[in-house]
């Protein structure tokens, strides 16, 4: 474990004990949701990871200290504050160097699981190759993650905001598994189904916990891709939330928001343009990938 990481007491008791451990990132506090949705969102992802038998971390910049595990004050502060910067592997070093407080995305939360020895992460959707990429060359930093650090991602599909063939071609490329649970075709975030076939199929944790032992025991080094199709009951209708997905594009443009700046303002414009409908999915969806991502991290920590 790098001694640069900062554990809380019951990541670092759980660490010694091989229990299992699933990391949790920060930047859907800060900005995938807005206030007071994501501070109790946070807290009840931490309460489902303890339900199913595992021990949360979530992971964040601290006035430029690297935390792994925060306390319920310090997710306060993330969920409230509006100086906190958004933190992805780039921005990591002038975060410490200045003693910023930043919220980890996919990217840089996977860097610190990994330097903390957690192999098992819970998020809601990755980033990934953005519609309109052959113009703007938008691809997501957690592609590139995924490609080298050692850590299996848990989410439900990449966010239905971005070009999902393009991004498997992507994550293709760079030798990254991506799996779906329980489902022949890949999962679009807000919908079960996007159309498009899932590179590989595994049903149970056990499975999958088997994978990630093949591939990093036989120092195949890298991430892993497992995505989790939302429960049937929270999924959107596929026109309904294209047609907001297309709106909330169309606005981006039209105001120029680019950037790291994109994701958050088109996530914020869809849960307008749906009446909220959106977020109830969003939250529904992470909950159920913190749930899978602890049944996965048990049968991990079994070998």
């Amino acid at each position: 474990m790098n001694s640069k990481i900062l554990l809380s007491k019951s990541v670092e008791i759980a660490i010694k004990k091989n229990q299992p451990i699933v990391a949790l990132e920060s930047t859907i506090i800060s900005h995938g949701m807005p206030y007071p949705q994501n501070l109790q969102t946070a807290l009840e992802i931490e309460q489902v990871v303890r339900e199913n038998g595992a021990i949360p971390a979530t992971i964040a910049v601290i006035e430029g200290e690297l935390k792994v595990g925060l306390s319920e004050d310090e997710i306060k502060h993330i969920a409230q504050s509006t100086g906190v910067i958004k933190v992805s592997r780039r921005d990591l070093p002038h975060a410490i160097s200045q003693k910023m407080t930043g919220a980890t995305t996919v990217a840089s939360t996977m860097i610190l699981a990994e330097m903390a020895g957690i192999k098992i992460f819970a998020t809601g959707g990755i980033g990934g190759v953005h519609r309109g990429s052959d113009e703007t060359m938008d691809i997501s930093a957690d592609l590139i993650e995924l490609s080298k650090t050692n850590v299996a991602v848990i989410c439900a599909g990449v966010k239905s905001i971005l070009d999902i063939p393009k991004t498997l071609e992507f994550l293709e490329t760079f030798g990254v598994p991506v799996i779906t649970v329980g489902s022949d075709e890949f999962p679009a975030f807000y919908t079960q189904k996007s159309g498009i076939q899932t590179p590989q199929r595994l049903n149970i944790p056990e499975d999958i916990a088997r994978l990630l032992h093949a591939k990093w025991d036989y120092g195949l080094q890298g991430g892993v891709l497992i995505t989790n199709p939302i429960e049937e009951k929270f999924s959107m209708d596929k026109k309904l939330i294209d047609k907001a997905i297309n709106e909330a594009l169309l606005q981006a443009k039209t105001e120029g928001t680019k950037g790291k700046n994109i994701t958050p303002f088109l996530l914020k414009k869809i849960t307008e343009i749906t009446g909220g409908d959106s977020l109830v999915s969003n939250i529904a969806l992470v909950k159920n990938n913190a749930r899978l991502a602890s049944k996965i991290a048990i049968e991990l920590a079994k070998n």
